[in-house]
């Protein structure tokens, strides 16, 4: 997977952008979503070792998981944590750190250095989408659209959504890219987390 250089906006009109697109979206109902082992929803899960409250926002419950570390501090490199505390409401597809890890040798490095804010700020943006859409939600949308749902991150770039061969949900990036959804609905006071094991690219 390269990693090009990719013109993104400003990081204020980034973080103005993710509060307005938050606040004109509202809360979307859907259907039941597919049994799936690697589709997982509880009221109060476990992630990284460490118990998801739906009372904290997403960067509250975030910093406290082991494994996502490094998407936290990627946050914190793009300046985007204040955004993320935000009332939103927001969904977040976020990369554990195995994730990260499976990028070519270098690459987290060099993402995470100043001159480089705008590249992070477009990645990290395009695994965020304005609402809060539950897996029951993104199964519905997916379901009306036939079989694939297509969502319009922050980023301004879209992102499909599909039922994957193993029964689970899995994300399409724009280069063709996948992740799968491997932990679903955590909920936040803020919006919804959807864990997933890979990067996806606008």
């Amino acid at each position: 997977m390269s990693f090009q250089s990719l013109s993104s906006p400003s990081l204020p009109l980034l973080a103005l952008a993710l509060s307005l697109s938050a606040c004109t979206m509202s809360d979307q109902g859907g259907g039941e979503v597919s049994s799936g082992a690697s589709v997982a929803a509880a009221s109060n899960p476990m992630v990284g070792g460490a118990a998801m409250y739906p009372t904290r926002n997403i960067i509250e419950n975030a910093v406290n998981s082991a494994d996502h570390t490094t998407l936290v501090a990627a946050v914190q490199a793009a300046g985007l944590v204040d955004t993320l505390s935000g009332p939103g409401p927001f969904t977040v597809f976020a990369p554990t750190n195995a994730a990260f890890d499976a990028l070519p040798d270098g690459t987290v490095a060099t993402l995470l250095k100043p001159e480089n804010k705008p590249t992070l700020t477009k990645i990290l943006t395009y695994h965020v989408v304005p609402g809060r859409l539950t897996a029951a939600d993104l199964a519905a949308k997916a379901k009306m659209m036939g079989g694939k749902a297509e969502l319009t991150t922050v980023a301004g770039a879209k992102l499909m959504v599909s039922q994957s061969p193993s029964g689970g949900w899995m994300l399409t990036d724009t280069k063709g890219g996948t992740a799968n959804i491997t932990i679903a609905d955590v909920m936040q006071s803020n919006g919804v987390i959807h864990e997933i094991d890979a990067i996806v690219m606008p």
